[in-house]
């Protein structure tokens, strides 16, 4: 979904080749969650035979969950089509009632219902590709819940396999636009944080205003945010890099968590990925920005 938002809202995580990025999300992570499983491997799927005009995973995510009744406007995002695996099929139909969520644009959501009345404190990822960073971040952190959002579909019925194989409570996967999540179905101060990794870079000028991360996605973003709560973006792309930290240094609602300024360390909860270490392998650098809501 991010890329763009990646992811934003596009699928993220890629690993650039020059002159330009792949759009493609974070694609697995060094860790359990990134083993060759037999549904790797398996065939791809239309998935299932279906009448035309028939939905093509009934009671999972909708093509275009917010209709037309949202204006239109530049996205972030470039939905991109592949194949859905037997495995991330099943997935989808089975667990997208129990964990998955269509970003209509047409209620607000109760995040402390939707994580199962926990009390658990939610951070917002946008773009999360196939799912296995978000899953393990998961996994290491069972007392924050993770809302996961992207388009993609492979990656939603992949995040959700994987979050039942590790026996993951705390995940909940949006399909959709998360400018229409932020906008229209978040309350004010219900997160506790935003994540934003290896969001599509739109590398060409034209396409600068495509980028998720400007002035006015910031001026939606704060008022959802508690006090203290962490902006976490992460990129590969130089030119992105430095205007991600232009902008965020320059929005009055946000403070560097650098004393100094300037990028941060890549914190232990990210995880490397395995297109970010392709890319370190061919000498890109990857900046980590991390801003505190004031």
């Amino acid at each position: 979904m991010w890329e763009g938002a990646g992811r934003g809202e596009v699928p993220q995580g890629h690993a650039h080749a020059a002159p330009s990025p792949p759009r493609r999300r974070i694609g697995g992570t060094v860790s359990e969650f990134s083993r060759v499983r037999p549904d790797d491997a398996a065939p791809h799927v239309s998935p299932f035979h279906r009448a035309k005009g028939e939905p093509r995973f009934p009671g999972g995510p909708a093509p275009d969950p917010a209709g037309s009744h949202h204006e239109r406007r530049i996205r972030s995002f470039q939905p991109r089509r592949s194949r859905v695996t037997t495995g991330q099929a099943e997935a989808l139909e089975r667990l997208w009632p129990k964990w998955g969520l269509d970003i209509d644009g047409r209620r607000v959501l109760d995040l402390d219902e939707l994580f199962g009345g926990r009390g658990l404190p939610v951070v917002l990822e946008i773009g999360f590709g196939m799912g296995e960073a978000t899953a393990q971040m998961a996994a290491e952190d069972p007392g924050t819940g993770i809302l996961a959002v992207d388009v993609h579909t492979p990656g939603q019925g992949n995040l959700l396999g994987l979050a039942e194989r590790a026996g993951l409570s705390n995940v909940r996967v949006a399909n959709g636009d998360a400018i229409i999540l932020l906008r229209e179905m978040l309350p004010p101060a219900s997160l506790a944080g935003l994540r934003v990794y290896f969001p599509d870079p739109w590398p060409k000028k034209r396409h600068h205003k495509r980028r998720l991360i400007q002035p006015e996605f910031l001026d939606l973003v704060a008022p959802r945010l508690v006090p203290g709560a962490i902006v976490h973006c992460a990129t590969d792309w130089e030119p992105y890099a430095e205007q991600m930290l232009e902008v965020l240094t320059a929005h009055p609602d946000f403070e560097n968590t650098v004393p100094d300024g300037g990028y941060a360390p890549r914190p232990a909860f990210r995880p490397l990925t395995r297109f970010e270490g392709q890319g370190l392998d061919k000498g890109h650098v990857v900046h980590d920005l991390l801003f505190r809501r004031r």
